[in-house]
């Protein structure tokens, strides 16, 4: 199973890249992977020339084999103006729209503030819906206050969870099964106590 991480922090260190790190740790663990880590501030070049020769040069045209040829994405980007940046937008501009189509991907950002939190819902999401990509639906987002908080770890480990789902496709958490359709009355009064 080949998993596939972009990363498109541009710092080092860089904490897209440790959210992006511990994400396909988390995968790794629920189910062993092949993982590839492709870090998009080492191709900023490459990508702008992309655009204007409308061709891509090695390193950008490896990248772009390893993520059409996974069996499952985790994308990461810091929050730039309250949406993904640039640099992050701009290769997924140069990969084939129907690339991705059916492919399992789970969405994470980083930012200074959790009120950058919503860009998973408003931005990311939408576009890898519009890509017709597989998003799991655990998003993950790791404000500035969250490293070492209570609850990074069991939402990395949830979406890595669904993740691993779908690149294996392991059967989802089972329903009850029911042969009849229970009116929403007949639940509600089930709920009641008696007497």
């Amino acid at each position: 199973m080949k998993l596939v991480v972009v990363s498109a922090g541009l710092s080092v260190p860089s904490s897209t890249r440790l959210l992006a790190d511990r994400l396909a740790a988390a995968v790794d663990r629920t189910s062993p992977a092949d993982v590839q880590v492709v870090e998009l501030r080492e191709l900023a070049v490459e990508i702008a020339h992309n655009f204007t020769s409308g061709f891509p040069g090695r390193n950008l045209s490896a990248a772009i084999d390893a993520v059409t040829g996974a069996d499952g994405l985790i994308v990461v980007t810091p929050v730039f103006s309250a949406s993904y940046s640039g640099l992050f937008k701009s290769f997924f501009d140069v990969i084939d729209p129907d690339a991705l189509a059916g492919k399992p991907v789970l969405i994470a950002a980083t930012g200074g503030s959790a009120r950058h939190s919503l860009v998973l819902e408003h931005a990311l999401r939408p576009l890898f819906s519009y890509l017709r990509a597989i998003v799991v639906p655990t998003a993950v987002y790791a404000a500035s206050e969250d490293w070492g908080a209570d609850g990074l770890d069991g939402r990395i480990e949830r979406a890595a969870g669904e993740l691993a789902g779908l690149m294996t496709g392991a059967p989802k958490a089972a329903r009850p099964a029911t042969d009849e359709i229970v009116p929403f009355e007949q639940q509600l009064a089930a709920l009641r106590p008696a007497g």
